[in-house]
C-alpha cells in the first residue's frame, strides 16, 4: 500500500504531498520530508531508486528538477511503483502540455484531482491514461 506521495524540487521544497495513511503532526511531517529529501538527493546515481527507511520503503524518480517520491509498505513491488511514477509524469505532461514546476505550483488543485483519479486510498485505481485524461476533461467542463 502507498503510504504517501511527495513531490519535491532539488532544493528540498515540497511542492505536493498526499498522505494515504494518517499524516504525522506538522513537526514530524516536516522532519520526515527533510530526511527523505536528504536521502534521495545524496544517494549516488549508480544505486537503485528505492531504499528502506524506518518501517517503509522510499521509491523515487527524478524528472528534470523534481523528485517524485512514494513511501510504501516494505513488501510492495518496487518496479511497479517506478512504473506508477512514470505513468503519473506522463499524465501530468499530457494534461499540462509539457509540464513544468510552475504548472504544479499554480494549478495544484488540478494536480491533486489528477492524482485522485489515478490513486485512491493508497492503491492504483485506474491505469489507463486515456480514461484518466477523459475524466479530467469532464471535470474541466464542469468548472
Amino acid at each position: 500500500m502507498i503510504r504517501f506521495f511527495l513531490l519535491q524540487n532539488k532544493q528540498g521544497k515540497t511542492r505536493l504531498t498526499k498522505w494515504y495513511l494518517q499524516a504525522p503532526d506538522d513537526h514530524e511531517r516536516i522532519k520526515m520530508e527533510l530526511d527523505i529529501h536528504r536521502i534521495v538527493v545524496d544517494r549516488d546515481r549508480k544505486f537503485t531508486n528505492f531504499v528502506e527507511h524506518q518501517n517503509f520503503k522510499i521509491i523515487y524518480r527524478r524528472y528534470a528538477g523534481l523528485y517524485f517520491i512514494f513511501g510504501v509498505d516494505v513488501n510492495e513491488n518496487e518496479l511497479l511503483l517506478m512504473e506508477t511514477i512514470h505513468l503519473f509524469v506522463e499524465l501530468l505532461d499530457q494534461f499540462f502540455s509539457n509540464v513544468c514546476e510552475l504548472d504544479i505550483v499554480f494549478h495544484f488543485n488540478k494536480v491533486y484531482a489528477l492524482l485522485d483519479e489515478f490513486i485512491l486510498a493508497g492503491e492504483v485505481q485506474e491505469s489507463s491514461k486515456k480514461v484518466i485524461l477523459e475524466r479530467m476533461a469532464d471535470l474541466e467542463k464542469i468548472e
